[in-house]
């Protein structure tokens, strides 16, 4: 269904996607996995036909620079970054976007109650929440029931909940037979979803793995110990979840699982969520299990 052939993008001097090349068959889900920075968005905005490159491709047989009214029609694409106006209401914002599409006889409150958004049509967007408006992203993403979900990091902004309810809706959806190519963070979402794992790194393909391959791999990754004064610990919680982690009080801090390529991962959280730390340690999952870690003389 999705042809990449030999895809380049630069910026300036900055190779972002460098010789790529994949294959997403109909009604297979695949994602993209990489740090920030590895090539995943700008290869989306490839796939979709927003940015120039080098190489091919194809959407449904349609190659998308050449033909590329043709095969965006063949996709639904949900953005990281949502941008409606937040004065329609959701039920306008369904019929708005069904005429830029040029759809007919598209009834609002059923295409709400698709995404499990059942009498909320007449709010503004304003008055909806985050989750709230992904599920209405994803049903403009559905107008017109194309084969091709294209998803960018779209639960990155939600918490547990959200997430939990919006992964389970893209469950039923590949499930139904749709082809998915979306880029995440988290092993949950990929463990739920995908059928193949595209790991990227500085832009190119660093190796391809089966679901669940990928999931047992990053699962049985270590454990980060970081020692955080008491005071600050909830906050620290909060940063690591929102950051796609999943932290547990322990001793003088938290204990985070991490993969082997991403224990800098809650690092970087903390300190852009402005919660201290003193010290930090890599244990074993097994050590960390058994509780023996060092003492820090590091004091809160």
């Amino acid at each position: 269904m999705i042809q990449i052939d030999h895809v380049t993008r630069r910026f300036g001097r900055a190779v972002a996607v460098d010789d790529v090349s994949l294959k997403v068959d109909s009604g297979e889900s695949v994602a993209l996995w990489g740090a920030n920075g590895a090539g995943k968005t700008t290869l989306i905005r490839c796939v979709l036909g927003l940015l120039r490159r080098r190489g091919r491709i194809t959407i449904g047989g349609h190659e998308v620079r050449r033909r590329g009214k043709a095969a965006r029609m063949l996709v639904g694409y949900v953005p990281q970054e949502l941008g409606f106006y937040d004065e329609l209401r959701a039920e306008e914002a369904i019929r708005f976007f069904a005429r830029l599409k040029g759809l007919r006889r598209v009834e609002g409150a059923e295409e709400l109650a698709r995404v499990g958004l059942e009498g909320h049509g007449r709010k503004r967007i304003r008055e909806l929440s985050g989750g709230m408006k992904q599920r209405l992203a994803l049903a403009v993403a559905l107008l017109g029931d194309p084969p091709v979900l294209i998803l960018d990091e779209v639960t990155a902004s939600l918490d547990a909940v959200g997430r939990e309810e919006f992964v389970g809706l893209l469950e039923g959806l590949s499930g139904a037979g749709r082809t998915l190519l979306f880029a995440s963070h988290r092993v949950d979402e990929v463990s739920a979803l995908a059928d193949r794992v595209v790991m990227l790194d500085k832009g190119r393909v660093a190796e391809v793995l089966a679901g669940g391959a990928f999931v047992a791999r990053m699962r049985g990754g270590a454990v980060l110990h970081v020692h955080i004064p008491a005071e600050h610990r909830d906050r620290a919680m909060r940063a690591l979840r929102e950051s796609g982690f999943d932290p547990r009080l322990n001793g003088v801090g938290l204990l985070v699982p991490v993969a082997h390529d991403q224990k800098a991962g809650p690092l970087q959280a903390l300190a852009q969520s402005g919660a201290p730390f003193s010290d930090f340690e890599v244990l074993s999952p097994g050590r960390a299990a058994r509780g023996k870690t060092r003492n820090s003389e590091a004091t809160s």
